[in-house]
């Protein structure tokens, strides 16, 4: 397992039990829990409306230092 996907499964454990925390006794949490998620399915389904519309992502206007000639 990759770091990140150690990271991303620590992060999501943890939001988890959060949302477990918020259910069984802090319903002052709720609302906290719930932007992320609520921005996470508007991207996921802004990212799908875009795909199915045949619009390609932009590429990136950053020249790659590994392109240019050294000399």
């Amino acid at each position: 397992m990759t770091f990140t996907r150690g990271v991303a499964l620590v992060a999501g454990v943890l939001y988890l039990l959060l949302w477990a925390i918020a259910l069984h006794g802090a319903p002052s949490l709720i609302p906290l829990l719930a932007i992320p998620l609520i921005l996470a399915i508007l991207v996921a389904l802004l990212v799908w409306l875009q795909r199915f519309m045949g619009i390609t992502p932009r590429g990136s206007k950053f020249e790659n230092p590994s392109d240019e000639d050294p000399s």
